[in-house]
């Protein structure tokens, strides 16, 4: 097998991995309007100057060099909502230099006009695999309103949203813990779509009921065959990254979903503000020490081969 460096990484500690969830952007040639001229004011890990800068294919590639990285999966990060396509295409021609990322989801909103348009010029791209479209969601447990538009309940949403399954694209599932239950409705009515949980469900809350409330959430939604989890971003607002905390929510999302339907993901340069890389991948492999070689390999690489149609090994 090959890595996105052309070279096998031999030394102990490297792990071969296919990270299944980073994102690169060139704020010189594209806009990315959090990053850049609308700070979020509810981003979940506080301040993010720090990521206020170009994050190219050198930078990822300088970061994850101590691992075997297979090939990666881009997932949209926001550029100008204006210009979805564009960044699509922009990878695409990264590909083309780089060999990175092998797979890409892309963004398109399910509850407006144009959604089938977008959707459509989406799928055009060999390495489109799916759509990331965040529906609108609470800040906090119990202040949402079902079926307002862009919610997992609005009959528009609902409509865009069975276009992947036209389309042949999954859906990259990205809210708090408290949306998961309905989350799993979504996932119930369209068993034929993949969809793949971003952020471990985000467990924001560590206490017992927090955990709990997340626990839930996570086995509701899990309940659905069609449903995998990425195991990634434990960072936390105005904490440092912890190791048992988050060994804790990576061992209670493994037993919860199978190891079949997990999947290693980095989500850097964002991780990055609580952990480097090497770090995030080590501690990932420790947590992992009684599991079989096999196991890890699913975890780390055959799993996102196989939902994101990698050709890889």
């Amino acid at each position: 097998m090959m890595t996105i460096k052309r070279e096998w990484n031999e030394l102990p500690g490297a792990v071969t991995l296919i990270d299944a969830h980073h994102h690169l952007w060139d704020l010189k040639a594209s806009r990315y309007p959090f990053l850049t001229d609308q700070p979020e004011p509810h981003f979940f890990l506080g301040p993010y100057d720090a990521i206020k800068r170009n994050y190219l294919p050198e930078d990822y590639l300088r970061d994850s060099g101590a691992h075997n990285v297979l090939t990666t999966v881009h997932c949209e990060a926001e550029m100008d909502r204006s210009r979805q396509v564009a960044e699509t295409r922009w990878l695409t021609d990264v590909n083309a230099r780089y060999g990175f990322p092998g797979a890409i989801v892309a963004h398109a909103w399910f509850h407006t006009e144009n959604a089938e348009e977008i959707i459509a010029a989406q799928s055009q791209f060999p390495l489109v695999r799916g759509i990331r479209s965040k529906p609108v969601t609470s800040v906090r447990p119990g202040t949402g309103t079902p079926g307002a538009p862009g919610t997992m309940q609005d009959d528009k949403w609902l409509r865009g949203f069975s276009l992947l399954e036209k389309y042949a694209l999954s859906w990259d599932l990205r809210v708090p813990y408290w949306h998961l239950a309905e989350a799993a409705e979504v996932a119930r009515q369209f068993p034929r779509t993949l969809i793949v949980l971003n952020h471990t469900g985000f467990p924001w809350d560590r206490s017992e009921e927090g955990l709990a409330a997340w626990r839930r959430g996570m086995e509701a939604v899990a309940r659905e065959p069609n449903v995998h989890v990425k195991v990634s971003e434990f960072g936390l607002k105005d904490s440092a990254w912890d190791y048992e905390s988050n060994r804790r929510v990576v061992m209670e999302a493994i037993a919860i979903f199978g190891m079949e339907r997990c999947i290693f993901a980095s989500n850097f340069p964002v991780a990055g503000l609580r952990i480097d890389y090497d770090t995030l991948v080590r501690s990932l492999d420790r947590m992992l020490a009684d599991h079989s070689p096999a196991d890890r390999d699913r975890f780390f690489w055959k799993n996102a081969a196989s939902f994101y149609r990698l050709p890889v090994g």
